[in-house]
C-alpha cells in the first residue's frame, strides 16, 4: 500500500508542477500525458534495473499511475470545472490586432513566441490578427481579419455557442 500512496502523491506534484510551469512547456502533450510518460519510463527502469522496485512494486506503481490518469481524463471529460482545473482554459493572446500585455506575463509567454506563431500562420504584420489563443496545449489558433465572421470570441460547440 506504501507504494500506491507514494505514486499518488509524485503524481499530483509532478502535474502541479507542470501546471505551473505553463502551457508552452507542455506542447502537444497534456501535463498528465507528460506526467504518465516521464514516470512509467522512470518506473520501468527501476524495476528492470532492481534498484527500488520490487517486480511486484513497480508493476503497482505503474498501474497506479495509470488508473490516476484514466480517472483524471474521465473527470475532466465527464465534469466541465474539473476540465478548466486540470486543462486550464484557452487564452486569448491578440484580440482586434492589440497583444494583451497582461497575459503575456501571466503565462510568461515571450513576445518572440507570439511573432513565430503569426509568422507559421502566413501573417506578417499582428494589426491584420483578429484574435490568436494560446490553447490549452500550448499551441495557438489563429484567425485574421479575412477569417473572421464578426465573432470575437473563439468557437464553441453544442449548447455553449447559443
Amino acid at each position: 500500500m506504501d507504494i500506491v500512496i507514494r505514486a499518488a502523491v509524485v503524481f499530483v506534484i509532478l502535474w502541479l508542477v507542470l501546471r505551473v510551469s505553463g502551457k508552452r512547456q507542455v506542447t502537444q502533450l497534456s501535463a498528465f500525458d507528460l506526467i504518465l510518460l516521464v514516470t512509467l519510463g522512470d518506473l520501468i527502469s527501476q524495476t528492470v534495473l532492481q534498484e527500488d522496485l520490487s517486480l511486484t512494486g513497480g508493476t503497482l506503481a505503474v498501474a497506479t499511475f495509470a488508473l490516476l490518469s484514466i480517472l483524471l481524463s474521465w473527470l475532466s471529460w465527464r465534469f466541465k470545472r474539473s476540465r478548466k482545473v486540470f486543462e486550464g482554459e484557452p487564452t486569448v493572446v491578440i484580440k482586434d490586432g492589440h497583444v494583451d500585455d497582461e497575459v503575456l506575463r501571466y503565462e510568461r509567454l515571450p513576445i518572440d513566441d507570439v511573432l513565430e506563431a503569426a509568422r507559421e500562420h502566413g501573417i506578417r504584420d499582428l494589426g491584420d490578427v483578429d484574435l490568436m489563443v494560446l490553447e490549452t496545449d500550448g499551441t495557438f489558433s489563429v484567425f485574421t481579419r479575412s477569417d473572421a465572421g464578426g465573432n470575437d470570441e473563439p468557437p464553441k460547440r453544442g449548447a455553449e455557442a447559443m
